[in-house]
């Protein structure tokens, strides 16, 4: 689950990390309250939407001239004037795709002094499985990129669970930005907050770009995206509250009350499929063969007729659908619980696209059986190789 920036402030302020004061605000009425608020003279107005690239980005309605979605205001009144342009208008940037997020929030932030600009992040290290700092000199980019160009840049820093983050590993981190007086000693402590905040709260990511010092020497978090693991936020309430079901898809949201794990994508082949193992395979087999998956949905090893209707449903709702495969593998699964799941949802709510399905393992005769015996126009396929090209064949009208 993702935050918005006033947010993830507000969660690392709690642990004791450096931010700026600010104000969240929902109306351009609000505005001059909210700068009012803040010692000025200079104020942020950041648009609040679910990506990053905001400062970069254009507003669909005021013409590629215009400002980005994070501008600087030098008084009150254009405080007040951006707060009037950006709220309701859409902003699109190179996370959000062609058509963009409508900004519903604004951030009103005191303003800071910027002498150097650091990237920081926290994250599993897969291929260590421990939580580690992701740091470089160079803030304010796009990180890929300087991953790609100069990944000499970029340090990786390991933290063992069992200590947590060390002097030494602190040390380590404030080493790799290259910093030293009172930047130094802030960093030593940011780290550890960061890593506590990162542990306690079941982050999958914390990403502070940039990580600011200051003309005075002392260092703040200027910006920061935080996501969280679906998984734990059954342990933290105080999270939930802060969902912003606006910037989700409402397919996912769907998805979500029937606990499927749901990622909606740009292709146009539906996927319903047992296991985020086979899901993956399956999308990218679909790939091998020259088309794109419309999302990734793995309907659980244990899932009920009304869960697979109701995912179903959620495929069919997507007006990029043009063609559904539903992959199963029975092992805890059974074959004909997908089978009478997918003849239910395809009675109510039709079925406009071709179908291929294919079945194996637990009750796979009876699911076959099932499906065999329906009035659907359904095109059967004996592996997951056959399902693949006959999906992409039927799609692409061969």
């Amino acid at each position: 689950m993702n935050i918005h920036e006033h947010q993830a402030k507000a969660v690392l302020k709690s642990f004791g990390a450096p931010v700026a004061e600010g104000v969240a605000i929902f109306s351009a009425d609000d505005a001059a309250a909210a700068a009012d608020q803040l010692p000025g003279p200079l104020w942020v107005v950041k648009s609040q939407i679910h990506a990053g690239g905001r400062g970069k980005g254009k507003f669909k309605e005021l013409g590629p001239d215009a400002k980005g979605g994070v501008r600087l205001a030098f008084s009150k009144d254009e405080v007040v004037a951006h707060a009037k342009e950006m709220l309701g208008n859409t902003l699109v940037t190179h996370q959000t795709g062609p058509d963009g997020k409508q900004v519903n929030r604004l951030y009103i932030e005191d303003g800071a002094d910027i002498a150097t600009e650091l990237y920081c992040s926290l994250l599993v290290n897969r291929e260590t499985g421990r939580v580690a700092f992701v740091v470089s000199t160079e803030g304010g980019m796009d990180i890929e990129a300087v991953a790609e160009e100069t990944p000499e840049k970029i340090h990786t820093i390991d933290i063992d669970p069992a200590t947590g983050v060390t002097e030494a590993d602190a040390g380590k981190v404030a080493d790799a930005l290259e910093l030293d007086g009172d930047a130094r000693a802030d960093m030593l402590n940011i780290a550890k907050i960061l890593y506590t905040a990162f542990t306690e709260k079941d982050m999958a990511l914390l990403e502070v770009n940039p990580l600011i010092v200051m003309e005075n020497g002392r260092m703040r978090v200027l910006d920061a995206k935080v996501s969280f693991d679906g998984n734990a936020l059954f342990r933290h309430d105080d999270i939930m509250e802060l969902r912003d079901t606006t910037e989700e898809d409402e397919k996912e949201i769907e998805a979500s009350k029937y606990d499927l794990a749901y990622v909606a994508l740009d292709g146009n082949i539906g996927c319903m499929v047992n296991g985020a193992g086979l899901a993956m395979a399956t999308m990218d087999i679909i790939k091998l063969y020259g088309a794109e998956p419309a999302n990734f949905l793995d309907v659980g090893g244990g899932a009920t007729k009304e869960k697979v209707t109701a995912a179903f449903k959620i495929i069919t709702a997507d007006p990029n659908v043009s063609g559904i495969l539903v992959n199963i593998f029975g092992g805890i699964m059974r074959c004909d619980v997908i089978a009478e799941g997918v003849l239910a949802a395809v009675q109510e709510v039709g079925l406009q696209v071709p179908l291929v399905v294919r079945l194996e393992g637990t009750n796979v005769e009876l699911g076959k059986k099932i499906i065999n015996e329906s009035d659907l126009d359904v095109i059967s396929a004996d592996d997951l190789d056959d399902a693949a090209q006959k999906i992409v064949a039927a799609v692409k009208g061969a």
